[in-house]
């Protein structure tokens, strides 16, 4: 549901409109230093502010309630939180009952019975990934040397961002992108075979962002018009080093100790300017709605900061299970 990780385990909290969203840490190691200050840089990166992104724009200040003593990890559940500040609910009191195409407004409505935080999107928000941003930038700590970066490389189908973007906005319309993810100095030998490959634990994370809606590793669907020779990578010496690296840096779903790489597909913002035919949940009749509020034209802007964290989260949880934490930040 809520938690993802078994030893490095983390717990999502909050509505886009609630009075904070937050992050809660389990299982991180004694000892990690930690300053309000490591989180700016992320934190940033995630921030509204260049053209395209929402004017809503959140001091996104975490507050450390637990886990945290004289700078350090104390090996208790370390529990972030962010308040939320400058939400304008009154924005979504038109759209109360006129659920909007590609959000979750109509599954929402269904699954509880109308008793969900509708307000702009409630727990479906991708306002709540500030925590796991939060979340990842301890778990790049824990993680070290192994480094993790990711990049937008495309939106709107072209890899001239800027312009997407704009020709976008000039129509009130939106569009999404593809991020591309690298992790270098992977050890040998994380994931297990089948439902705990390095590929199925990636992917559930990934999913959990709001607006993914596909992921691929390495060559990925490229490979599958590739013969055996081509897509097999060539091993260069006892460490497993290729010269190719098509498997994306796993094979059985066990890390080979080259660069882990994949894609992923970020789907347009669904609140756009434009009006759009729906139905009225309280008598099923047709009606025309504009979205109003406060939205990104293309929020895969800020999302390669996101997959970032979650991939880390992942291999600090592979790592502790692994015995691969070295302590190496004392």
């Amino acid at each position: 549901m809520n938690s993802f990780g078994r030893i490095f385990r983390v717990s999502i909290f909050g509505e886009s409109h609630g009075k904070g969203v937050g992050i809660v840490i389990d299982g991180c190691p004694a000892g990690v230093p930690v300053d309000h200050d490591d989180f700016n840089h992320d934190l940033k990166r995630r921030r509204a502010g260049q053209p395209g992104t929402t004017p809503r724009r959140e001091g996104d200040i975490p507050i450390i309630e637990s886990g945290v003593y004289n700078g350090r990890t104390t090996g208790a559940p370390i529990t972030i939180l962010f308040e939320n500040r400058e939400n304008i609910s009154e924005d979504y009191a038109s759209i109360r009952n006129r659920v909007r195409p590609g959000h979750a407004d109509f599954t929402a409505y269904k699954k509880y019975g109308g008793f969900n935080d509708y307000r702009g999107g409630g727990q479906f928000s991708g306002r709540l990934t500030v925590g796991l941003v939060a979340a990842g930038v301890i778990a790049k700590k824990v993680i070290k040397p192994v480094e993790v970066r990711a990049e937008l490389i495309e939106a709107g189908g072209i890899t001239d961002i800027e312009y997407a973007v704009k020709s976008a906005m000039e129509v009130r319309d939106s569009v999404g992108g593809i991020i591309l993810c690298r992790v270098e100095g992977v050890p040998v030998g994380l994931g297990e075979p089948f439902f705990d490959s390095v590929e199925s634990l990636i992917g559930h994370i990934v999913f959990s962002i709001p607006g993914v809606k596909g992921i691929e590793f390495g060559a990925g669907f490229a490979g599958a018009g590739m013969r055996g020779s081509e897509f097999n990578d060539r091993i260069l010496d006892i460490s497993g080093k290729t010269e190719t690296n098509n498997a994306g840096g796993i094979n059985g779903g066990i890390t080979n100790g080259n660069e882990v790489f994949f894609k992923v597909a970020i789907r347009p913002t669904a609140s756009i300017g434009i009006p759009q035919k729906t139905v009225d949940i309280r008598d099923g009749s047709s009606v025309e709605i504009s979205v109003g509020g406060r939205h990104d034209v293309c929020f895969a802007l800020r999302v390669p900061v996101i997959i970032e964290a979650v991939t880390a989260i992942v291999f600090a949880d592979l790592m502790m299970l692994n015995g691969n934490i070295g302590r190496i930040w004392t």
